[in-house]
């Protein structure tokens, strides 16, 4: 069945499959969404005196019972059914009769899809700012659990100053403040309503759009009927940029646990579980699962260029290109949602190993308290970086490190600000409700 079949309809078996590709696979996922818009579409239908109070109640039961049928894993789409939008309103139709074939009216399937798509990547935008959120939590904990577990900075991957686990933990937390300021954009994108828009040129019917929008409680419309075409691809695009900023935090935090776990710099560990084994060195535990996040994130953050070459320099108007969105963007959010998770599971085992600055070839990390110290005497900084610099260079650096460090400003070893992100990020959250 196709919504746009007619008698003289004969298209070849070759041409079908290949427009149709794996449009199916992916519409399933928008199966709940597509009933939902049928449900509010069809209420504003009877409202402008497009369906009688009879038909609307013959069809929103039966709308309601598929509904039914698709959270109970029950729904399929047939073999000979085109997409997700046809099946519908074939199982409606045979289930009420002809009342089932008038929730067409006043809509084409691209403001069908285009509303059906908004629906769900808003339901996954709010999925992943909790997976996100919970992952913050996390980090924030951990932070302040191990704020005193002193570690080696790097710069250019050369020893630089001391850090901290405390410090490492919070950067990551702080990343996520900004990355779901990303997210919340994307939300407030995606959440405003293109049903009504028609083939992108409105309708001569009377429809409602506001009554719409208010009933499948979007924030507002995508006014223009022109525009709330033409937001397809851009909103999955829009959508992408939120997710890849997420990705690059995981991605760098994952290769940060890489490297830690190597036996040369020998930061961490983790339980035994956690890691896999090598088929020949029976010694090996390897960060399997970090490898794989860091892979898995930097493929997602590929994924709003790949979304821009697709959607670039296409002309006002739907065209078949938009359908591929489907199959670039939704696999991406499933896997970051895994990310996310398995990340947390990881970090919430992560076992960290103590005084890790006694050993000797961490002195020079101290080089810069060395000159601060001197500058607190009353030596000039630049005479007392020349000072500590000759010293290290005789070799004759012997600055006690194992002194009390005091770093007191904002963001610093002995000031975490913690309290101060958790701030920032209940702020964030906040636009998730409003969109302000």
């Amino acid at each position: 069945m196709k919504l746009w079949s007619k008698e003289s309809t004969n298209t070849s078996q070759l041409i079908e499959t290949f427009t149709v590709g794996r449009d199916k696979e992916f519409d399933i996922l928008l199966a709940e969404y597509d009933v939902l818009g049928s449900l509010a579409h069809t209420q504003m239908l009877e409202s402008v005196g497009l369906l009688t109070k009879e038909e609307l109640e013959k069809i929103q039961i039966g709308l309601k019972e598929i509904l039914e049928q698709i959270h109970h894993s029950q729904f399929t789409i047939h073999q000979d059914v085109e997409d997700i939008h046809s099946q519908i309103e074939l199982l409606l139709t045979q289930k009420i009769g002809e009342a089932g074939k008038k929730i067409h009216s006043g809509r084409s399937r691209n403001d069908q899809v285009a509303v059906d798509i908004k629906l769900y990547l808003r339901a996954e935008v709010l999925l992943i700012k909790e997976e996100a959120k919970q992952l913050f939590d996390l980090l924030i904990s951990q932070s302040e659990k191990y704020k005193n577990n002193l570690l080696p900075g790097y710069t250019h991957l050369q020893i630089a100053m001391p850090s901290s686990f405390g410090l490492w933990f919070g950067a990551y937390a702080e990343s996520l403040v900004d990355d779901l300021e990303l997210l919340a954009a994307s939300y407030h994108i995606t959440n405003k309503n293109p049903l009504g828009s028609g083939a992108g040129y409105g309708s001569s019917f009377p429809l409602n759009r506001t009554a719409t929008t208010q009933t499948l409680n979007f924030q507002t419309l995508n006014y223009n009927s022109v525009y709330a075409q033409i937001s397809r691809g851009k909103t999955e695009k829009i959508v992408a940029v939120g997710l890849s900023t997420i990705a690059a935090t995981l991605s760098k935090l994952a290769m940060d646990c890489c490297l830690f776990i190597n036996q040369n710099f020998g930061f961490i560990s983790f339980p035994n579980e956690l890691t896999t084994g090598s088929s020949i060195m029976p010694h090996k535990k390897n960060p399997d699962v970090f490898e794989l996040i860091r892979a898995k994130c930097n493929r997602i953050q590929s994924i709003p260029n790949e979304l821009t070459l697709l959607i670039n320099n296409l002309p006002s108007g739907y065209h078949r290109d938009l359908q591929l969105t489907k199959e670039i963007l939704f696999p991406a959010i499933e896997e970051l949602k895994a990310c996310l998770q398995m990340t947390r599971l990881m970090l919430s085992n992560i076992i960290i190993k103590d005084n890790i600055l006694n050993d000797e070839k961490y002195k020079y990390l101290f080089s810069v308290e060395a000159v601060n110290e001197l500058v607190n005497k009353g030596v000039s900084f630049r005479e007392a970086y020349k000072q500590v610099g000759n010293d290290i260079e005789k070799g004759e650096f012997n600055f006690d490190y194992k002194k009390q460090l005091h770093h007191t400003h904002e963001g610093s070893i002995g000031n975490l600000c913690n309290d101060k992100i958790e701030e920032e990020m209940s702020k964030v959250l906040k636009k998730f409700i409003n969109g302000k």
